[in-house]
């Protein structure tokens, strides 16, 4: 399957992006069994983790049924080293037009990161797979209904920041694809049985699939 197709089943299936900032490389292979043995596909090693790309190749390699991929991707030359390393999938925080138009080209999934209308519309706009709505704790429920009421019906939305098993209804509620889940899921030094029983208590909360795009 090529990154497109991994993101549209994934999404069928758990639409939870597993954000593992602050991995070791020698913890990625426990780490990601933990998460594949759930049926969770989507991961992401940010860039500000150690050796990030060696632990993305390894990731990759490893569960190619999962996209991996890298977030905090601030450059087209961090697009093109994820790329190389592997990796399908690229978040950032912020919206970057470079960056999108990088990872269109080469064929990755992109979800960089907005907070209003005037940059949701910009990145879709750039090409971009989905929307990173960031960071959630500034974007309510409320605001992703009002999002939601004016972008294109098939535009995917991750809240990211401060996401729980206990908040995440509100959100699919209001129109929510999906999450990306980050110290709730995994902080460094977490074990893989620590993460394996986070992930199935954010599986448990709801995370339900997305509606088919069209």
């Amino acid at each position: 399957m090529n990154a497109q197709e991994k993101f549209e089943a994934a999404l069928g299936r758990i639409p939870l992006i597993g954000i593992l900032r602050g991995l070791q490389p020698r913890e990625a292979l426990a780490v990601g069994d933990a998460l594949a043995s759930t049926g969770w596909t989507l991961i992401e090693v940010p860039l500000n983790s150690p050796d990030p790309f060696e632990s993305i190749a390894t990731l990759a390699s490893h569960f190619p049924q999962a996209l991996v991929g890298a977030g905090t991707v601030l450059t087209p030359d961090d697009v093109r080293n994820v790329h190389a390393a592997g990796g399908q999938l690229i978040v950032s925080p912020n919206f970057n037009p470079d960056v999108v138009g990088e990872a269109v080209r080469l064929g990755l999934v992109c979800l960089p990161g907005v907070m209003t209308a005037t940059e949701a519309f910009a990145a879709l706009q750039a090409g971009a797979t989905g929307l990173k709505l960031f960071p959630a704790e500034m974007i309510t429920p409320a605001v992703v209904r009002a999002l939601r009421a004016v972008l294109p019906a098939a535009t995917r939305l991750f809240p990211v920041g401060g996401i729980t098993p206990g908040n995440m209804g509100s959100y699919l509620a209001a129109g929510a694809t999906g999450f990306g889940i980050g110290s709730a899921l995994y902080k460094p030094g977490a074990s893989a049985e620590q993460v394996r029983a986070s992930a199935r208590q954010f599986i448990a909360a709801g995370a339900a699939p997305a509606p088919a795009a069209g």
